[in-house]
């Protein structure tokens, strides 16, 4: 399909032509083929009219915190309400074979098959925080089609994966009860940005569960206390993050984390955070864009390919430094940027 019969199947098709044309979409902006890149970029502009329109949830935690089962209980439940929901989910790929199992949909039996939602597995492809190369642009093509919801799932994250915070609405942390102590709630990096934090599986421990809330909850005010993190403790305009408990398997506190989430999403509209936080994110998501170009370019450039076997190889032999054969390699890119009249 050319870009305008991919954005007439997205905008008019039936329900199984706009599947059809959902997977399409995301497949060829997710291509590295050179002749696909200018054919993404036509179909992206097409679609950018009828994008934004859809709440953006992102989801993360530990592996076996229960991520794919709590956003199966939360799809239905907002499918039950109207709501159309789709789901990207980003698998880990392999570091040694490359592959990715793709199996969220797996754990989805009961959403994966309903009309009303779309549930897209992809590769983490080597990227960094949590999440795939090219998730931002399949979240387009999810609103494009319709969808009001678009849930963000990531791998399972250390405390420094936090990508998905920049390309959401809402940030959403997982936990479990005994998951740690004081000290550890209190570390910076994901706890710092997260909005909601959800204490899973709380019918195991009901004791646990409580504590775990009280000690995170204690931890989000202190972290709050600086007014750097946009949660300043001491101003009500503002969101204060909360701590929710549920039990996903039982279905239990869905509701009432959802009223979380349309408080939060009432309160960042009147404050004017909620329009902010999409800019800032759009001129991010440029700047990742173009430090993914720049890659590609210094690697194609010729005297860079010329250079780089023998200067690896030293640095692998131990003979050259790996910040010295940088700067060569650098040096190299720029004399013949300068010479083709790019700088």
């Amino acid at each position: 399909m050319n870009p305008d019969q991919l954005l007439e199947g997205l905008l008019h098709g039936n329900a199984a032509m706009q599947r059809r044309a959902m997977a399409k979409a995301i497949t060829l902006l997710e291509s590295t083929r050179s002749d696909h890149r200018g054919l993404a970029d036509e179909l992206l502009t097409a679609m950018l009219p009828h994008t934004g329109k859809s709440f953006r949830l992102g989801i993360s935690g530990v592996p076996g915190v229960g991520k794919s089962t709590f956003i199966e209980a939360l799809g239905l439940h907002l499918i039950g309400q109207g709501h159309r929901v789709a789901v990207l989910a980003v698998d880990p790929s392999s570091t040694v074979s490359g592959g990715s199992i793709l199996g969220d949909k797996t754990r989805m039996e009961f959403l994966s098959v309903h009309d009303q939602a779309y549930i897209r597995p992809s590769p983490s492809s080597g990227t960094l925080g949590g999440v795939a190369e090219k998730t931002r642009e399949s979240m387009l093509v999810c609103e494009a089609a319709g969808y009001d919801v678009v849930i963000v799932e990531t791998v399972g994250v250390g405390q420094s994966e936090t990508a998905v915070a920049n390309m959401t609405d809402m940030f959403v942390l997982m936990q479990l009860p005994n998951a740690g102590d004081d000290l550890q709630a209190i570390k910076k990096g994901v706890m710092e940005i997260a909005d909601l934090v959800v204490i899973n599986k709380a019918d195991i421990d009901a004791i646990a569960a409580t504590r775990a809330q009280l000690q995170i909850t204690s931890a989000l005010q202190l972290l709050g206390m600086h007014g750097g993190s946009g949660h300043a403790h001491a101003d009500d305009t503002l969101w204060h993050p909360k701590v929710v408990q549920i039990s996903a398997l039982l279905g239990q506190g869905v509701d009432s984390f959802w009223a979380a989430v349309s408080e939060f999403k009432d309160l960042q509209n009147r404050n004017g955070r909620f329009a902010s936080r999409r800019q800032h994110q759009a001129l991010s998501w440029m700047w990742e864009r173009i430090d993914a170009g720049l890659k590609q370019t210094f690697r194609a450039q010729p005297r860079v390919q010329t250079l780089l076997p023998q200067l690896s190889q030293q640095v692998a032999a131990g003979q050259l430094a790996a910040s010295t054969a940088a700067r060569q390699l650098l040096g190299a890119y720029e004399t013949k940027s300068q010479s083709a009249g790019f700088i």
